[in-house]
């Protein structure tokens, strides 16, 4: 198995990434769904959630009022920080189910929106960054997402800088290209993985039986 951590700034096409790894074979896990699966109506994590930030950011049917606990921990490192103390551990434990689900042969890509931010690099064999300029992130924001202007540029200033994401990337992909030229690097970069894990799959048997692999 090849575990990749796919990221990328807000607005740079990571999901338009990943939707075309997992056409060519890839298995996907979403750090965002997943975030959202673990604070779904009746689960711990919601109540959790509800523990800690009050009654008031659930909505009337018992779901979390996205809208609001956003306007209270964006506002506050703090409160954001004890979100994420929940949610975070929540993730990680489901990730791991979906990762140890998948053969061993799979290429599985963890698609991480705040991997460099939260200093993830570390727990996987590869880190494969989406790149964009800053230009073409606002422009994608604003035109096709309907952000103003200025929401899109404080939802960019709150992520890590791109020269942080390019330092941690072992392979990193230009997505200020056409959709022809991105399809193109993507089988280059899918090739890549490919040759990998079977290399590894290779030099597996010849590994001992009480190994295991370390995070």
């Amino acid at each position: 198995m090849l575990k990749v951590g796919l990221t990328g700034g807000i607005g740079a096409g990571k999901s338009e990434v990943s939707r075309r790894l997992v056409e060519r074979g890839a298995v996907l896990i979403d750090a965002d769904r997943i975030a959202r699966e673990v604070v779904a109506p009746g689960t711990p994590g919601l109540a959790a959630v509800a523990e800690a930030f009050g009654e008031e950011v659930l909505a009337p049917d018992g779901s979390l009022d996205r809208p609001k606990l956003g306007s209270i921990v964006f506002a506050d490192p703090e409160k954001l920080a004890l979100l994420n103390s929940i949610v975070h551990p929540l993730v990680g434990v489901r990730s791991r189910e979906l990762e140890n689900a998948a053969g061993d042969d799979s290429v599985v890509v963890h698609d991480v929106p705040l991997l460099a931010e939260n200093g993830l690099a570390r727990l996987y064999d590869l880190v494969v960054v989406v790149d964009a300029s800053p230009e073409t992130q606002l422009d994608r924001l604003v035109r096709l997402r309907g952000m103003t202007e200025e929401d899109a540029r404080a939802r960019m200033a709150a992520q890590a800088t791109r020269e942080k994401r390019r330092e941690i990337a072992d392979v990193v992909i230009d997505n200020d290209v056409p959709l022809e030229d991105l399809a193109r690097r993507v089988d280059e970069v899918w090739a890549g993985l490919v040759r990998r894990v079977c290399a590894e799959s290779e030099k597996s048997p010849r590994k001992s039986s009480q190994e295991s692999p370390q995070e």
